[in-house]
């Protein structure tokens, strides 16, 4: 089987998470990052020899994670199936302002308030809405509840929040992290061998991810709504009512173009990297926090939206206790059973990775190496036919898009 022997290796491989994490580990400063529109955010190498640098293997989640470095092993079923959680809750935040623009029940913006404004924390790392091209991202600081109300709601496109952590080390105060279950993995490792950034971590969280797709994906969608790049001054992937729709605002007056959450989220998918198909957490295991659409108590239409909220760590526990008592969010007691119904997509993909791995395996493809995920336990609970089928389909994949052929390295490559 081919090694993975470099950043370099991630990134031909597909395999990169666009996470960031080298972009801030690297010592010479020999990263940067850039927008791929048919892939995501990646790293360029400056130098020959970066690129063959195994110093950022070690944190990097196309290589590796390993969740039983942070987490107690799976005692139930549920465990096995989304991690460790010393409680599980559900509800909204109370302001309903956040609830409303956020993409469920604004619970990760209304914690994040908290947290700046009685924890005494500096700022929350995160990812905004770039203005100038609204159809991608940018890695921000907020300070203020206007900045976290204007930069609240799902974004279905690449980000990169771990290139900002230098912002985080250097804070006067511990600071607030929010970031896809990949990021967070990232922080994760980056901390352990980082003492200044782990102190200044005060609170990690992470939201129920199904994937990042690429910003070729977001164009076409738009595009799809007769609406052309050059065009759009606005664009929102859903929130403003839950789970909200995809809106495209766009012209001088300007004009408002959507579809339907479903519709939007249906096409994007499609724009889906290999390394958010082998993700073996979508649920955020790896955080103080983890918060996700709470998809099983969805209700009427006029349900402003719910989420569910998973504690993983001491830390997280105490400050969702204290954030509850001082009226930030409107919180009750759910079951393991809830998260189970309210992500079952999600769940089922993760069942079947052993499976795609097994496959790739097959096919001499390097792939990252998943610790503590119980992957082969869920894939024994599968019936024969699904397994079969998961085999099979992605051996044709693998097939039909060439996954066995490295990938060119224009413009990934190590530049002089």
């Amino acid at each position: 089987m081919t090694a993975i022997r470099s950043l370099a290796d991630v990134v031909a491989w597909d395999l990169c998470t666009g996470c960031g994490a080298c972009y801030f580990a690297c010592p010479k400063g020999a990263v940067t990052l850039v927008n791929i529109e048919s892939s995501g955010i990646r790293p360029v190498f400056k130098s020959p020899g970066c690129g063959e640098c195994r110093k950022c293997l070690d944190i990097c989640p196309g290589y590796s994670v390993d969740v039983a470095a942070v987490a107690p092993s799976p005692a139930t079923e549920a465990e096995h199936s989304f991690g460790n959680a010393l409680e599980i809750w559900e509800g909204y935040a109370s302001d309903p302002a956040i609830r409303f623009k956020a993409s469920s029940g604004g619970i990760l913006s209304a914690l994040s308030l908290y947290c700046l404004e009685y924890e005494g924390m500096d700022f929350v790392l995160h990812t905004g809405t770039d203005k100038e091209k609204p159809w991608e991202n940018r890695t921000v600081k907020s300070r203020s509840r206007r900045e976290l109300l204007e930069r609240a709601g799902s974004r279905y496109s690449p980000a990169s929040p771990c290139e900002g952590l230098k912002a985080v080390e250097e804070s006067e105060s511990p600071c607030v992290f929010i970031g896809k279950p990949c990021d967070v993995a990232a922080v994760s490792a980056l901390r352990k061998e980082n003492p200044g950034l782990d102190k200044k971590l005060g609170l990690v969280l992470s939201f129920f991810c199904a994937g990042t797709p690429s910003t070729q994906g977001t164009l076409e969608v738009a595009q799809s709504l007769n609406v052309l790049p050059s065009q759009i001054t606005s664009l929102r992937y859903r929130g403003n009512g839950w789970p909200g729709r995809f809106s495209v605002q766009y012209g001088s007056a300007p004009a408002e173009a959507s579809l339907s959450y479903e519709e939007s989220w249906g096409a994007l998918t499609k724009y889906r990297p290999l390394r958010c198909n082998l993700c073996p957490d979508g649920l955020g295991r790896m955080a103080d926090i983890s918060c996700g659409d709470a998809w099983h108590d969805k209700g009427g239409k006029e349900n402003p939206g719910l989420s569910l909220v998973i504690v993983r760590t001491a830390r997280g526990k105490r400050i969702l206790r204290d954030a509850i008592a001082a009226g930030y969010v409107v919180l009750w007691p759910a079951e393991a059973s809830h998260v189970m119904s309210a992500q079952v997509n999600l769940l089922q993909r993760r069942r079947e990775l052993f499976g795609r791995l097994a496959a790739l395996r097959i096919f001499g493809i390097p792939y990252p190496d998943f610790k503590g995920f119980s992957l082969l336990h869920s894939w024994l609970q599968l019936p024969f036919r699904v397994k079969l089928r998961t085999l099979l389909g992605t051996a044709r994949r693998i097939v039909k898009r060439r996954l066995y052929v490295r990938r060119p390295k224009a413009g990934l490559t190590a530049q002089s």
